[in-house]
């Protein structure tokens, strides 16, 4: 794949590339219709009251599409009473039906109801992690097979109206496409378009098509190689964009915005779902958020055009090659820096929030694993000894008046660094922007070998205008490391979260910034700033300060409580730095998901679960009040088991 293959209209300003409309029901998806928001059910499907009452919630809280499992023909044909019941209490929101494994019920859907999802890795296919070595032929009888089977659906979706989306799941891809194109973007990219293939040779084009993953440098690539094959070969559907398994609270909120708002912000999506192990109509005001940015979003840009080849590949990742200077650069993890400068004063105390804490009794610092790696003080002297783990920044003149303090560094503005006479001899900042970043000033900084460049934007497009000035810099070879600056006003918490999580997670995704440093006003306390700026790192895979949990948002095939498993799987486990655990209600994405995970906890039956190392299941049809002791057993058994220790 070319560095100068198109995913979307412009890298500098915004312009949303326009899809071609998809009618679903009374509702408009695609073109320059409003980018739709949507949620699934988590109740039993043949629970009709149960259904219903959630789906009446979730569009009271301002769902446009609601998708309800059908796991067999059962559920299929209760969708026509469960559509009925909620037409009568005066909504005319579009139903859809999520399909796997089963074309049968799939068919009965497309006769009932708006659309119906189907998932190409397993509506023909059964999964059963082989390899297989197909020549041409055998892959082309493969295809006439998948053919013979997908077609009826097309036929019934022609006649009834009733619109589709391909959803390729990372998770699921079939064995034919893994076996072909392995578990990548491509392999993905390939299962959607094989089905898309068969639907344009019948002359069915209402589809929408969606590319997940839980992991978000996946997720990103997938849907921008979509787009640029979909460019190619002159097609435009519509996106429906998602992160998969995206987990609870804070952390589901940030990895979300991370794959979801990098896409946005390149003008890709029509419709979005965020997939968080709560309630459904809880997910409807994260997307909102998510889209509401841009619907406000001014397409004129003050963001300087690319002018020939991209200097990097947006296709996969490869971190941006600079040098180290101390623990900043080269293959040291991306740092964290919080803002002091506005605190009147700083003492042992005021560090707590950003992961120190000091025992007076001991004379001893205790670390958390979300402990920043400097402090920006500004004009503000810090009177006490500092853990040996932080660095101290003060504007360049203050700094001369404390140069003798222990790690203490001097920031300096553009220019003010060429011009001072005095440095430190082993660190400096030095902020640019846009209009200081010149060629002259690039060319000059390149030569020192003891200066972080610390990009800063109050652009409104803020991604866009960092991601440009890195581009200048790469076209330059400057290898100079880089710290991105973010600058946010009078936010919500949740606006505060997803904004920063997009604009940090976009560039980051791409292989840019040695660290970032988030300035708020009236945004949020100290401590949710430290925490979402840990978050962004890990949702990008980019620095992991905790365990992560794969974990999905439920629906009528989950098995078990799975919002109340997760806690407590996470009241025993959130210690475990870096562990990786899957959390499924069902097997449906469960083993292929979880192919990403060190450990998974998957439903298999009313009360039992199954226990994976990676994608092998070691232990199988357990019960589930012994479940989660089981797994801690587990993870015991592999090495991947400390005990907690206490923060003095």
């Amino acid at each position: 794949m070319s560095h100068n293959s198109k995913y979307c209209n412009s890298l500098t300003s915004y312009s949303r590339f326009i899809t071609r409309e998809v009618k679903i029901g009374e509702l408009l998806l695609g073109g320059s219709n409003p980018i739709r928001v949507q949620s699934m059910t988590t109740t039993d499907t043949m629970d009709t009251k149960g259904t219903v009452a959630q789906s009446i919630r979730m569009i009271e809280a301002g769902c446009e599409l609601v998708r309800i499992t059908a796991p067999s023909l059962n559920e299929a044909k209760n969708l026509e009473l469960i559509k009925k019941e909620i037409r009568a209490a005066g909504f005319n929101t579009p139903i859809v039906a999520d399909i796997h494994f089963t074309p049968n019920a799939a068919e009965m859907a497309a006769r009932l109801i708006e659309k119906v999802r189907v998932n190409p890795g397993n509506y023909a296919d059964k999964k059963k992690f082989e390899t297989i070595d197909y020549s041409d032929a055998g892959y082309e009888a493969e295809l006439e097979r998948i053919r013979t089977r997908f077609t009826p659906l097309i036929k019934i979706c022609k006649e009834y109206g009733t619109a589709m989306r391909i959803g390729t799941n990372h998770g699921s891809l079939s064995d034919r496409i893994m076996s072909r194109y392995g578990d990548s973007p491509l392999g993905m990219v390939e299962s959607a378009l094989e089905f898309v293939r068969i639907c344009e040779e019948n002359d069915y084009r209402e589809i929408v098509i969606s590319m997940k993953a839980s992991n978000t440098q996946v997720m990103v690539q997938a849907y921008r190689l979509l787009v640029s094959k979909m460019i190619e070969t002159n097609r435009n559907y519509p996106l429906h964009l998602g992160v998969t398994e995206a987990g609870d609270g804070e952390d589901g909120r940030i990895k979300s915005a991370v794959g979801i708002g990098t896409l946005l912000e390149d003008g890709l999506g029509d419709t979005i779902r965020v997939s968080l192990t709560e309630e459904p109509e809880y997910e409807i005001p994260v997307a909102k958020h998510l889209a509401d940015r841009y619907t406000k979003r001014k397409t004129d840009s003050s963001v300087k055009k690319i002018e020939g080849k991209l200097p990097y590949n947006t296709f996969e990742y490869i971190r941006h090659k600079t040098h180290h200077v101390i623990n900043i650069g080269d293959h040291n993890v991306p740092r964290v820096i919080a803002d002091y400068s506005s605190k009147e004063e700083i003492t042992p105390a005021s560090l707590f929030p950003v992961g120190y804490n000091y025992s007076v009794p001991l004379d001893k610092w205790n670390l958390s694993d979300m402990a920043v790696d400097y402090i920006y003080a500004g004009e503000n002297s810090i009177k006490f000894e500092i853990p040996g783990t932080l660095g101290i920044i003060y504007n360049c003149e203050h700094w001369k008046k404390n140069k003798t303090q222990n790690r203490a560094y001097p920031l300096f503005c553009g220019e003010e660094y060429f011009k001072s006479i005095e440095h430190s001899s082993t660190l400096n900042f030095i902020v640019a922007d846009h209009t200081v970043l010149n060629s002259a000033f690039i060319e000059k900084i390149r030569k020192e070998k003891n200066c972080v460049l610390i990009l800063d934007s109050f652009n409104e497009l803020a991604m866009a205008d960092l991601r440009r000035m890195m581009i200048d810099l790469k076209n330059a070879k400057c290898e100079t490391p880089v710290l991105f600056k973010f600058n946010y006003n009078k936010l919500s918490e949740e606006q505060f979260q997803l904004y920063s999580s997009t604009d940090a997670g976009a560039l980051l995704l791409d292989g840019m910034g040695d660290g970032i440093w988030i300035k708020q006003n009236e945004c949020v306390n100290l401590q949710t700033l430290n925490s979402t700026q840990f978050g962004i790192l890990q949702a990008t895979r980019t620095r992991i300060s905790k365990t992560e949990y794969i974990s999905c948002p439920s629906c009528g095939r989950t098995l078990f409580d799975l919002q109340e498993t997760t806690q407590k799987i996470r009241e025993r486990t959130d210690h475990l730095k870096g562990v990786k655990i899957g959390i499924m209600g069902c097997i449906v994405n469960g083993p292929g998901e979880m192919a990403d995970a060190d450990y998974g906890y998957v439903g298999t039956g009313a009360g039992k679960i199954s226990l994976y190392k990676g994608k092998e299941v070691v232990k199988k049809n357990i019960s589930s009040e012994t479940a989660v002791d089981e797994l801690i057993a587990l993870i015991k058994k592999h090495g991947d088991w400390i005990e907690r220790v206490a923060i003095i």
